[in-house]
């Protein structure tokens, strides 16, 4: 008698067949162990015409497949987050991925999250645009502008404002984004100079739109300002701007701006502003390493080849010249700046305003106006006081304080920050 297997049962009447067959098999089994007789595996294959491997396995308990799979997900048990993260106003759903994925990178493939996302009904809307695109030979060209006025808030409360300068080489689409607090043309030459060491190398031209750090408009006649010309110039590179209303011409940066909706899910999840611009490196280097949809290809590779046609950076005098510069910052409602992650104190008159801060060895030189309004001991502390700022500040907020009451509050708080906020 030919021998019928379940595996290869694939037309309907075959199924039906096997599942009566099933059934006869599974009442005798049950016959036979209500009385006690083991059964003869060989005669039941024989009798039944079903293999006596499956026959025994049911005696063993097997229960056949369910009719409907219920497999978990390694996403169950992020589904709230998700749902929550995939609400979020501007976020589309890679960056939401990105965000998981950094935290459990063994929730699978961006493709299963999509089939998740699908399967729970957890899809944000989008809008697509069209955008013409053109091509540039290796090392040929570097499109930069400024992703502006953005804000992020930390776990803690506390809300940080920036700019993001983000800058896409034309051939390989590698990318580079950089934090900045304000976005001067001194900030552009930071960031470009960034940008340089972060490709180890200079591209033959730089492309940009009508940015005003960098283009002077007089008379509706467009000029590169003088400074930044002078900046070019020391980098052995040229720049060229963007037709008015052709945005289509700096479009392999554009589409860049996109990926700063990854940032989206990180607000409320970041300790400070040190950690803040870790995420973006982060982020630079996932955007780096993922297939561009143009090329097929991850800019990380595509730059193997391009970097070979870059220019060399300029000497290390030229380098120090315009990363040394001032630093600016904004003075917030603390009384505090932002300087490498930690934070320092000036006169609260200076509240709302920019000053300029400089390192010379261990020592920070804090300026308005070309004025030198404040120094500090570069230090581990998160937040730096002077004491004489504090006193300020606490006349300003309780006036009806004496003198010795406002030095007794600033010596005891002083001491607590120096206690609770040291580096860790």
């Amino acid at each position: 008698m030919k021998k019928i297997r379940l595996v290869y049962s694939k037309d309907k009447k075959g199924v039906y067949q096997m599942e009566e067959k099933i059934r006869n098999m599974k009442g005798q089994l049950e016959i036979m162990k209500s009385i006690g007789i083991k059964p003869n595996f060989s005669e039941l294959e024989r009798a039944l015409g079903i293999n006596r491997h499956t026959i025994k396995k049911y005696y063993d308990g097997y229960e056949g497949k369910p009719a409907v799979k219920n497999k978990s997900s390694k996403l169950d048990k992020y589904y709230e987050e998700i749902k929550n993260k995939i609400n979020l106003c501007g976020v589309n759903q890679i960056a939401v991925y990105q965000y998981i994925f950094q935290k459990d990178n063994t929730i699978g493939t961006y493709s299963n999250f999509k089939k998740y996302l699908s399967k729970h009904n957890l899809k944000p809307n989008k809008s697509k645009k069209a955008h013409l695109r053109y091509e540039t030979d290796p090392g040929e060209q570097l499109q930069f502008d400024w992703k502006e006025d953005l804000q992020m808030i930390s776990k803690h409360g506390e809300i940080f404002e920036f700019n993001i300068f983000s800058t896409t080489l034309g051939y390989s689409r590698l990318h580079n984004f950089v934090y900045s607090r304000t976005k001067t043309r001194s900030d552009v030459e930071r960031c470009l100079m960034e940008t340089f060491k972060y490709m180890n190398g200079v591209p033959k031209y730089l492309l940009t739109d009508n940015m005003r750090a960098v283009v002077d408009i007089n008379d509706n006649k467009r000029k590169i300002n003088p400074e930044f010309k002078q900046f070019v110039k020391d980098m052995g590179t040229d720049i060229k701007v963007c037709k008015p209303k052709t945005p289509e011409t700096k479009g392999k940066d554009e589409t860049c701006n996109k990926f700063m909706t990854w940032l989206i899910p990180y607000n409320y999840e970041f300790e400070d502003e040190k950690e803040l611009i870790q995420i973006i490196e982060k982020i630079r280097n996932t955007v780096n390493a993922t297939e561009n949809q143009t090329t097929n290809v991850p800019p990380i590779l595509l730059f193997e080849k391009e970097k070979e046609h870059l220019l060399p950076l300029p000497n290390r005098k030229i380098i120090l010249s315009y990363l040394n510069g001032l630093e600016k910052s904004k003075v917030y409602n603390d009384s505090l700046i932002y300087y490498k992650g930690k934070r320092y104190s000036v006169n609260p008159k200076y509240i709302g305003q920019y000053v300029q801060a400089k390192q010379i060895d261990n020592i920070l030189y804090i300026y308005h106006n070309k004025q030198l309004i404040a120094t500090h001991e570069i230090t581990d502390k998160i937040i730096n006081y002077n004491k004489e700022d504090y006193m300020n500040g606490l006349y300003r907020n309780m006036p009806y304080k004496n003198k010795n009451e406002i030095e007794r509050y600033t010596k005891e708080n002083l001491k607590k920050f120096d206690k609770l906020l040291k580096k860790k």
